[in-house]
């Protein structure tokens, strides 16, 4: 006769009320973050043909109509994308006073005056040849860029921002930004730093998205190697040490070790990026038939939350606010 199990773990599991009573971590819309599109026009509400669900929004009724449904579940923090109406060598729109972010951040902040407002940072939407800064001799000029980089964060900050998220991977780039943040009386604007952001192939449908493709190679020279993790320590241990207020880890569901990993050396709140070929991925399948897309997203959000992130950047997370709070879609 079989010894009978001193430890039955199966007891912990036989109903919804104790599976709930002993779960080890939770997922609330409180930790999602949405990534917002603007652009120039009126009356726009333009589906992403490669993010099924994604819309680029004018700064008017349609953004309004928008932002009004993901407060309306929860979710209390959006990350804003914009489109240029132009582009040019150095992406002047990224720190004009009239550019469409800084559009999108005085009329959400009147309206919305308690929405964390969070904007990307960076140069690739503006330029004229789609690379994450200025261009000396065909490649990135990192010191030449943190000069841009601390325009464009003043300017979002005066519109009303209340955490700017440099995404270029420039060194140097926290520092730059917290100096040029300080020094012109925007002390209390936080920096969210895309920390570790690595060189990888789940940002395809985000380019389509956000037009921001580069012209020519490839962003390999400053966004990272995926085979690396030594280095994303060091990076997020240098953007601790400039200043940043929060650190990322983008992508998440290929870096789950790494957001792990990164947990484990900093003490300062830790956010995972869900990035879009993640997303358009998930409901590829789930048009398909071949997945459940609800209990899928809420798993991968889950497991990113498991790995040590405290907040997640999330194209899905409009919906999983919405099955979260037991809804069933729309």
């Amino acid at each position: 006769m079989s010894p009978i199990p001193l430890q039955r773990p199966r007891r912990r599991r036989r109903s919804a009320a104790i599976r709930s009573l002993v779960r080890e971590h939770e997922l609330s819309p409180a930790d999602l973050i949405q990534p917002l599109f603007v652009l120039h026009g009126r009356g726009v509400e333009r589906e992403v043909r490669s993010m099924p669900g994604v819309f680029q929004f004018s700064v008017d009724e349609k953004l309004d109509r928008e932002v009004d449904t993901v407060r309306s579940r929860g979710i209390s923090a959006v990350l804003l994308f914009g489109l240029p109406a132009s582009k040019d060598d150095a992406g002047s729109e990224n720190y004009s006073e009239d550019g469409i972010v800084q559009r999108a951040l005085r009329r959400l902040r009147e309206q919305h005056p308690d929405l964390l407002l969070i904007t990307d940072v960076c140069c690739c939407e503006y330029t004229s040849h789609g690379h994450c800064g200025v261009l000396r001799n065909g490649s990135v000029d990192n010191d030449a860029t943190l000069e841009i980089l601390g325009r464009v964060s003043v300017s979002h900050a005066q519109a009303g921002a209340d955490i700017v998220a440099p995404s270029g991977m420039m060194d140097g780039m926290v520092a730059a930004i917290r100096s040029s943040l300080d020094s012109s009386g925007n002390s209390d604007t936080a920096i969210l730093s895309y920390a570790v952001k690595y060189a990888s192939g789940f940002y395809g449908p985000f380019r389509e998205a956000a037009d921001s493709a580069p012209a020519f190679g490839d962003r390999r020279q400053y966004q990272m190697d995926p085979a690396n993790l030594r280095e994303a320590l060091l990076e997020a241990a240098l953007d601790e040490a400039e200043g940043a207020d929060l650190l990322m880890v983008k992508p998440a569901l290929a870096y789950l070790d790494v957001v792990r990993a990164v947990r484990e050396r900093t003490q300062l709140p830790l956010v995972a990026y869900n990035v879009s070929g993640e997303y358009s991925m998930v409901k590829a399948a789930a048009r398909q038939g071949w997945i459940d897309e609800c209990r899928v997203v809420l798993e991968a959000l889950t497991g990113m939350r498991r790995a040590g992130a405290d907040a997640i950047i999330s194209y899905h997370a409009k919906d999983a606010a919405l099955w979260l709070r037991g809804g069933d879609g729309e």
